[in-house]
């Protein structure tokens, strides 16, 4: 069964990096590489402009000292009810339907909340409870080490670098301000909603949730890639260009590069707060710089 188990997560990851290069391939060859940054917008940037962000963050978590981590799955239960296998499942369904229903309902609100909130909230909270009341036994993530002021501070390093790079560099995003009105209340209210309802919601179900129980199964980087294209592809419900494949094409090498940095981030350090710092600067960043 490890063995299996094993394949089946080199089988992802080697899926999931092909799946992005090809993607590559196919923007240069059908557009000249540009992508959609933002839902607010049509404008595009070259996709390498994403990447560069990505791949130094990356390095950077490399070379911090990372959390020991261990993920407390108990041995037994596992064994004897597959508890692991039915959670990762059905967190990996239920962000497929969300794509899917998404996608079909044309984007956009109040089909993205009133898809969002069942799917990616209330289905997990409905799972987990259910696990819970089951056997008695909820899977959590323990960290092992000392905990000091460099270790919990330490992912502040790759965290400031792509801040820098994607907003303040030469390859940063354009700035552009909010849509319409954009006076405080708006600004204030937009910023709540989205850190609420994108940033928070979306790290907990596809980084906490979903990528943590599939890193148990497959290992960390199957877990991490499964996640962050999963999380990419459903941005193609509210940034289509008319063409299924270039949105498919532009999802992976645009949101899938940037959750493997978010992914790597949560699997070395285990801390919420640079998933949503990075998360919300994803959001909200070039609407605030233009602001200024």
């Amino acid at each position: 069964m490890r063995n299996k188990t094993r394949y089946l997560g080199t089988a992802v990851l080697v899926a999931g990096l092909a799946t992005i290069a090809t993607s590559a391939v196919v923007l240069l060859l059908t557009g000249d590489g540009q992508v959609r940054y933002s839902a607010d917008h049509a404008d595009t940037i070259p996709f390498w402009h994403r990447w560069v962000p990505a791949v130094v963050g990356i390095a950077l978590i490399r070379l911090m000292p990372p959390w020991t981590t261990r993920l407390a799955v108990p041995e037994a239960v596992s064994r004897r009810t597959g508890t692991l296998w039915i959670e990762s499942l059905v967190l990996l369904v239920s962000a497929v339907l969300f794509t899917t229903g998404l996608r079909l309902a044309g984007g956009g609100e109040p089909a993205h909340t009133l898809l969002k909130l069942p799917l990616l909230l209330g289905v997990p909270a409905v799972l987990f409870w259910a696990v819970r009341r089951r056997s008695g036994v909820h899977m959590h993530v323990d960290r092992d080490g000392t905990i000091t002021p460099w270790r919990r501070w330490g992912p502040a390093v790759p965290v400031v670098a792509w801040l820098v790079l994607a907003y303040a560099g030469p390859v940063a995003v354009p700035a552009r301000g909010l849509p319409g009105n954009s006076d405080a209340v708006t600004v204030i209210a937009t910023v709540v909603i989205v850190s609420a309802v994108n940033s928070l919601l979306e790290e907990f179900f596809y980084r906490r949730w979903l990528q943590s129980r599939w890193e148990a199964l497959l290992g960390a980087w199957p877990g991490i890639v499964l996640a962050s294209l999963l999380w990419a592809v459903w941005h193609i419900g509210i940034q289509s260009t008319g063409s299924l494949s270039v949105d498919l094409a532009s999802s992976a090498v645009n949101q899938g590069v940037q959750g493997l940095f978010l992914g790597y981030l949560w699997s070395r350090y285990r801390m919420m707060w640079p998933l949503l710092t990075v998360h919300g600067a994803m959001n909200l960043a070039p609407a605030m710089i233009a602001l200024l």
